[in-house]
């Protein structure tokens, strides 16, 4: 018997693996966005998703490790850093996404939980670095290196640095918020940064090529 709303197969057999791992992310997902990290346990998404709590324990090695792959399947199409040919434009655009979904799509929070709590669970840091905080850098790094052998940034510009002005802009307002995250820091951050801060000395020139 199959459930229409989920394709899923009800009564006697096994499910597909894929389809189990699926209704386990599906589950951990709605659960983190509607009640937060806290609290999230193997008992409550395995009784949620219909599926053995030894399972879960088979394929994620903490509740945390299954609480960021379910916020990473749910949010990875709105990362994604395009290369239109215009680095400004491309940073302006992927820096934008990334402050909606943290600020109008509820996933500040969630972000902030799972970076806390990845402190004390050495599971969760892993799975953080490995499958987040290490692809996206490199996502970023290599769009601003394609931009510089196009005669768009300075050659002596470190990308790694710059990630780090920008994307760690965004996350310290995240997690100290004594100032608000939104488009127009983005847009702010972007001035900056292009333009430089330094006032011109007459009769030189300054800031990135941008």
């Amino acid at each position: 018997m199959s459930d229409p709303q989920n394709g899923l197969r009800r009564g006697r057999g096994r499910r597909p693996a894929e389809a189990v791992r699926a209704a386990a992310l599906t589950a951990a997902g709605e659960m983190l966005f509607e009640t937060g990290l806290p609290g999230l346990t193997f008992d409550k998404i395995a009784q949620r998703a219909g599926v053995s709590k030894m399972t879960l324990y088979k394929w994620w090695p903490s509740p945390g490790a299954l609480a960021f792959e379910a916020y990473f399947t749910a949010v990875e199409p709105r990362l994604a850093f395009d290369d239109t040919g215009d680095i400004a434009h491309d940073l302006r655009s992927q820096l934008r996404s990334f402050v909606r979904l943290l600020t109008a799509e509820r996933g500040g929070p969630v972000i902030a939980a799972l970076v806390g709590a990845a402190q004390h669970d050495p599971d969760l840091a892993a799975v953080l670095a490995e499958q987040y905080t290490i692809p996206r850098r490199t996502l970023a790094v290599d769009r601003l290196r394609r931009a510089q052998e196009a005669g768009q940034i300075a050659p002596d510009v470190d990308p790694q640095v710059v990630v780090d002005q920008l994307w760690g802009a965004c996350y310290h307002r995240l997690l100290m918020p004594a100032e608000p995250l939104t488009l127009e820091f983005v847009d702010a951050l972007l001035r900056n940064l292009l333009r430089g801060i330094a006032q011109p000395v007459a009769g030189t020139t300054s800031g990135a090529s941008v």
